[in-house]
């Protein structure tokens, strides 16, 4: 009886099996949906979607303000289909329009002569992702530089005035021309660097306050006999490059791109070496994610905002330097950025501050200046609404919740909720 009673006492509580994980992944999550998760929800396609809808919102503006769609939603509904389809003539008329002058125009004879419009977008978008890698060389440190304007002043007098001032040889002038350059534009984010790291002056206010000091400097240099106005002229307007200062068509002169496309190529390729191989681009990216840990980790935090400054300033000055030696090489004015300082924070921001998303944030915005006017000349729509697309990319950028909620995508690391089945939930019991 005894020994009964202890044997039943003793005895262990059965146990609950637990229920199998399905093969193929993670709790029931199979690779080949995780990877689709990781792609929908990665900043990457956070950036597709918000041109995405940017699109979309700017083709109901261009709809909506057509004449004739006006026109016939005064009888909408009596006959809807004729608003449907002014309403579609006009917005996929536009859109056309935009890709033959951004892309390919194939109402011309030959692909000689209609791949001419992709080389003009390449042209248009050199400047912006030099400039754009600029600022986000300095967005990885955590700095928002918004003096590539300033920089690229300066860079654009100091390459200029190489470029018109010296008889050398081609071998010689160009790449001269080009350092001379690409050292104004390093000087003169090197100058915010150095404040902020020795004052703690804030960089923003720097350089807002440099790019108007870099504006008005050019202005008056323009102005003035021997510095960089031609000579013999009134107007505010440096002379020609010299042919040996200019960058060489890549294509031929039937095409609007030079070499400075490949240059370009080059320093993204530079840049992302120096960002995620370096050394140095490791500790960028320390201090940008935390610079108090940065620097009980033993880094001089202060000189890494000047050597980040200096290479964002440089890179800036790439993109005056093409300007002068590539674009408008028959003479500049103190408009010579012709915004780009500006947009190439919108670049920077759409490419997620990686090189080659700034590269590819670059040629989308040089496609929309190319095929921008192609559309306001084939359709009416006003070159402005290129502006509010670019805006409405910024704004959907900048909100990676809107653009999830609108599309219904996951938020960053949230694993799908899988039901239970009705074994797993009787086992669970």
């Amino acid at each position: 009886m005894s020994d009964a009673t202890t044997t039943t006492s003793g005895a262990t509580p059965p146990t609950v099996p637990t229920p199998p994980t399905p093969s193929g992944g993670d709790g029931g999550d199979s690779r080949g949906s995780r990877l689709l998760r990781e792609i929908t929800t990665g900043n990457a396609a956070i950036s597709v979607l918000a041109v995405v809808l940017a699109l979309v919102v700017s083709g109901l503006l261009i709809g909506f303000t057509d004449q004739d769609v006006q026109s016939t939603m005064g009888y909408f509904f009596s006959r809807p289909t004729d608003f449907l389809q002014a309403f579609g003539a006009s917005v996929g008329g536009a859109y056309v329009s935009l890709f033959q002058g951004a892309v390919y125009n194939f109402r011309v004879d030959g692909f000689a002569a209609g791949i001419r419009p992709l080389t003009e977008t390449l042209n248009y978008a050199v400047p912006l992702i030099a400039a754009g890698l600029g600022v986000a060389v300095a967005f990885r440190v955590g700095l928002f530089n918004i003096g590539a304007r300033g920089q690229m002043l300066m860079a654009s007098a100091a390459a200029g005035w190489v470029g018109f001032s010296f008889h050398l040889p081609l071998a010689l002038h160009l790449p001269l021309a080009l350092a001379a350059g690409i050292a104004a534009g390093a000087l003169w984010g090197g100058i915010v660097g150095l404040l902020k790291a020795r004052t703690g002056a804030h960089e923003v206010i720097l350089t807002i306050m440099l790019n108007y000091i870099a504006f008005y400097l050019l202005a008056f240099m323009l102005r003035t006999q021997g510095l960089l106005q031609a000579p013999g002229s009134n107007n505010p307007k440096s002379p020609a490059t010299l042919e040996t200062a200019i960058l060489p068509d890549l294509f031929g002169p039937s095409y609007g791109l030079n070499w400075g496309f490949i240059l370009v190529i080059a320093i993204t390729a530079a840049v992302w070496w120096l960002i995620n191989r370096s050394t140095l681009g490791f500790r960028f990216r320390a201090v940008g994610e935390n610079p108090h840990a940065a620097r009980t980790a033993g880094m001089n935090v202060k000189n890494i905002y000047l050597y980040a400054m200096l290479i964002s300033g440089a890179l800036a000055g790439v993109a005056g330097s093409t300007q002068v030696l590539g674009t408008l090489t028959s003479g500049f004015t103190s408009g010579i950025d012709a915004g780009i300082g500006f947009d190439a924070i919108t670049v920077a921001l759409l490419g997620r501050s990686r090189p080659w998303g700034v590269f590819a944030a670059g040629v989308l915005f040089g496609a929309l200046k190319a095929g921008g006017y192609s559309m306001q000349a084939a359709n009416g729509v006003p070159i402005d609404i290129v502006l509010v697309v670019q805006s409405l990319i910024v704004l959907f950028v900048a909100a990676p919740p809107l653009v999830r909620s609108i599309f219904r995508l996951p938020a960053p690391g949230a694993r799908p909720v899988r039901k239970a089945s009705t074994k797993e939930a009787v086992v669970t019991k």
